[in-house]
C-alpha cells in the first residue's frame, strides 16, 4: 500500500482531527518556538496541518524540511539550519520559502509501521532545546497518532451504526411485508379450510342420517374433519407469531391479574389443585402479549406434566429485572433440545398435540420487551419455564390494574 493510500484509509489530508491543533499548540509551548505544524508527505508533496504561528500551506516533497525525517525514520534537531549540509540549501532555509533557523522534528509512525509526516517545530532564530523538552516532542508525536488511530475507529463506528440503522430499518420493513402476508395468507387459507370443513361437516351429517353407511368412508371423513382442525389452529398460529412484537401497548402489568385471566380463559378453577402460585409482581408490558407468553407456559406445563400435572407458578427479584417461573413436575426435556423448541414449528415431542409456533411466539413477544426466556431442568424432575422482564418500582394492587381480557383469543399451542 502506497503512502497516498495509508492516507486516504485515515482521511488525513481530507478530514484531519481537530485536536491535532491543541497537540502543536503545546509542542510549540514546549519548545520555546513561535511556530509549529503537522507536516503531512505523499508521494508529491508537503502538506501542513494544524500550523501554529504561520499561515498553513502545500508545497513539493522534495522542497520539504521533514522529507529527511519521514524518510530515516530518526527525530532531527538542527540548532542553525544555515550550516546544516543536509538543510543549508533548502528553499525554506534559504528565503525562498521561508527562513528556518531552528528546526526540530519527529516523526509520526503508526502501528503499521508507515511514517505519515512529522511534528515538527521551528523558529526563524538559532536556538538550542533541552533534551527533556525534546523527549516531550517525541511524547506530542505519539499523542497525535493515537488521535488519529481513535479518529479512525470513530468513523469506522459511525459507518457501523450507519449500517446498523439500515439494517433495522429493512428489517422493520421486512416484518411488515411478513405480517401483510401472514394475514393475506391466513385470510385465504381460512376461506378455504371453512368451505372443506363445512363441506365435510355436511357430508359427516348426510353419513349420520343414511340408513347405511361405509365405516371407511365415516372414517376418512372423521380424518379429514380433524386434519382440517389441525391446520385451521396452525394458520392462527402462524399469523400470531408474524404478528406479535411490533406494536406494544407498555403499561404497569400486575402478572397476578394476569395469570387469574389466562386460568379463567383455560376454565381453570381458582381453586384448582394442579396450580399453584406465590403472589407475582409488577411488571412493564402489554397486557394481551404477556397474557399469551403466560398462557403458553401454563398450558405446556399442563400437557406435558403427566397424568397428574402440577403446575407451580412464581417469581424472584434479580436486581431490576424479575424472573417468572412455571414449573411442572412432567418427564423434561433432552437438554439437546432445550434451544431448538424456541425455534418456529420445532416440537420436542409428537405424542402431544400442538403447531410448534407457541414457544417461538413466546420468545418474540419477551424479545420484543427488552427480556430473555428460556427452559431448564427442574431438580427432581420435570422443567422450569422461564422469563425476566424489568421490574415496575412502584408496586401496584392487583385490582388496580385492568386485567389482559384479550388473551381469552385463540389459545396458542405449545411446543
Amino acid at each position: 500500500m502506497s503512502i497516498d493510500d495509508v492516507l486516504a484509509e485515515h482521511h488525513v489530508l481530507d478530514d484531519p482531527p481537530e485536536e491535532w491543533r491543541s497537540i502543536v499548540e503545546l509542542a510549540a509551548f514546549m519548545a520555546q518556538v513561535p511556530m509549529a505544524t503537522v507536516n503531512i508527505l505523499t508521494d508529491e508533496s508537503q502538506h501542513q496541518i494544524s500550523a501554529v504561528g504561520f499561515d498553513a500551506a502545500i508545497s513539493r516533497r522534495e522542497d520539504s524540511m521533514c522529507r529527511v525525517a519521514v524518510e530515516s525514520g530518526e527525530a532531527i534537531v538542527v540548532e542553525d539550519a544555515r550550516v546544516d549540509p543536509r538543510f543549508q540549501d533548502n528553499p525554506f532555509v534559504t528565503g525562498a520559502l521561508g527562513s528556518v533557523r531552528f528546526y526540530a522534528s519527529t516523526p509520526l509512525r503508526l502501528p503499521s509501521g508507515d511514517v505519515i509526516g512529522t511534528l515538527c517545530v521551528f523558529d526563524e532564530q538559532p536556538r538550542a532545546i533541552e533534551p527533556e523538552r525534546q523527549e516531550f516532542l517525541h511524547t506530542l508525536a505519539d499523542r497525535i497518532v493515537d488521535v488519529l488511530g481513535l479518529a479512525q475507529r470513530n468513523r469506522e463506528l459511525q459507518e457501523s451504526l450507519r449500517r446498523t440503522e439500515v439494517l433495522r430499518d429493512e428489517l422493520r420493513r421486512s416484518n411488515d411485508h411478513l405480517s401483510a402476508f401472514a394475514g393475506q395468507v391466513s385470510h385465504d387459507l381460512a376461506g378455504v379450510l371453512s368451505t372443506v370443513t363445512m363441506s365435510l361437516d355436511v357430508l359427516d351429517e348426510q353419513l349420520a342420517a343414511a340408513d347405511e353407511s361405509s365405516e371407511s368412508v365415516q372414517f376418512w371423513v372423521d380424518t379429514a374433519l380433524r386434519g382440517s382442525e389441525r391446520m385451521a389452529a396452525m394458520v392462527s398460529d402462524i399469523l400470531a407469531f408474524a404478528r406479535v412484537g411490533g406494536s406494544l401497548d407498555r403499561k404497569p402489568l400486575h402478572l397476578d391479574a394476569v395469570v387469574e385471566s389466562v386460568l379463567l380463559d383455560l376454565g381453570i378453577p381458582a381453586d384448582d389443585p394442579r396450580v399453584s402460585r406465590t403472589p407475582l409482581p409488577v411488571v412493564e408490558g402489554d397486557a394481551t402479549q404477556i397474557g399469551s407468553v403466560m398462557q403458553n407456559l401454563i398450558s405446556n406445563a399442563l400437557k406435558f406434566g403427566g397424568d397428574e400435572p402440577v403446575v407451580e407458578i412464581s417469581a424472584m427479584r434479580e436486581g431490576a429485572v424479575w424472573e417468572v417461573q412455571v414449573a411442572d413436575r412432567g418427564v423434561g426435556i433432552e437438554p439437546a433440545d432445550v434451544a431448538r423448541v424456541f425455534e418456529p414449528l420445532v416440537r420436542a415431542r409428537d405424542d402431544v398435540p400442538g403447531s410448534g409456533i407457541g414457544l417461538a411466539t413466546c420468545r418474540r413477544i419477551i424479545q420484543a420487551h427488552g427480556g430473555t426466556i428460556g427452559l431448564r431442568p427442574r431438580e427432581g424432575d420435570g422443567i422450569v419455564a422461564w422469563f425476566r422482564l424489568p421490574a415496575v418500582v412502584e408496586v401496584l394492587a392487583p385490582e388496580s390494574v385492568i386485567p389482559p381480557r384479550a388473551v381469552s383469543q385463540q389459545p396458542l399451542r405449545g411446543a
